[in-house]
């Protein structure tokens, strides 16, 4: 995927991936600014944070 975020410079690729991961057997995700998110109880629980998460970050920066 090439493209490019508001806050970057020049278009780069970008490649997706499975935002889940396990950590010691607990469910997290990652984010574009390297933090993991979690614990979660199950992928739908984290699946419905993850689109809380990516609805905070666009409301941050309509609001700069």
């Amino acid at each position: 995927m090439y493209g490019k975020r508001a806050q970057d410079n020049a278009p780069a690729t970008r490649f997706r991936s499975d935002r889940l991961c396990r950590v010691n057997g607990e469910l997290y995700f990652s984010t574009r600014e390297n933090t993991l998110e979690g614990p979660f109880a199950s992928a739908e629980v984290a699946a419905r944070e993850v689109q809380a998460y990516i609805e905070r970050m666009q409301s941050l920066s309509l609001n700069r």
